[in-house]
């Protein structure tokens, strides 16, 4: 009986940035059902927990003395200040994970999928979600009903500025309908997976 091709790859750090609203959160976490061998990145920050939230699970949640002890530690291996909060990428699950060849997905802003894609290279694949119209974004950010209005204002103007980056992504969809979406990142971690770039070592009958 002849041996099955056995071939293994380094793991993928999968970016999934938009606009506040564009469905980004709802977005990851559909994939992380329908996806199997996908780990969640879980990063920390200094925001308050929305409603609904649970520290360890959307992110660790903590102030600005430990984040910043935990940036000095050199902790983080990306970090940024967003909307007046510090939001930082954690590097070791990452490196781990790269090495292992395991996939993370990492739902986080502009500025720290730059920085990933040059920490990681080929390893790192990033996706722009688009709302469908720029008047359909600040519907659902107001419907959120958890904002003043200066912030929505706010919000707005950094979604018109992230959108100028997109051609530093390898990949952009429009969040029209929920299941279509998904269907569309699944089948964009499918054939990143699928690429013979990506095979390490193989070896066969």
């Amino acid at each position: 009986m002849r041996a099955a091709f056995a071939f293994e790859r380094h793991g993928i750090v999968f970016i999934v940035s938009g606009p506040s609203g564009a469905g980004k959160s709802t977005l990851v976490e559909a994939l992380l059902r329908r996806v199997p061998d996908l780990t969640l990145s879980i990063s920390c920050t200094t925001r308050p927990p929305r409603p609904g939230e649970r520290d360890g699970r959307e992110y660790h949640f903590v102030d600005r003395e430990e984040f910043g002890r935990r940036r000095d530690a050199h902790v983080f291996a990306e970090w940024a200040e967003v909307h007046g909060s510090l939001y930082g990428t954690v590097r070791a699950p990452l490196d781990d994970a790269v090495a292992g060849g395991t996939d993370m997905l990492l739902d986080i802003d502009v500025q720290g999928a730059r920085h990933l894609k040059r920490s990681y290279k080929e390893a790192a694949v990033a996706v722009m979600v688009f709302p469908p119209s720029w008047d359909e974004l600040e519907r659902r950010l107001r419907a959120r009903h958890t904002e003043d209005e200066a912030t929505i204002e706010r919000r707005l103007r950094r979604a018109r500025e992230e959108a100028e980056a997109l051609r530093e992504y390898d990949y952009w969809l429009v969040n029209r309908d929920l299941e279509q979406s998904v269907a569309c990142l699944e089948s964009i971690v499918v054939a990143e997976r699928a690429k013979v770039a990506r095979i390490v070592v193989e070896g066969g009958p």
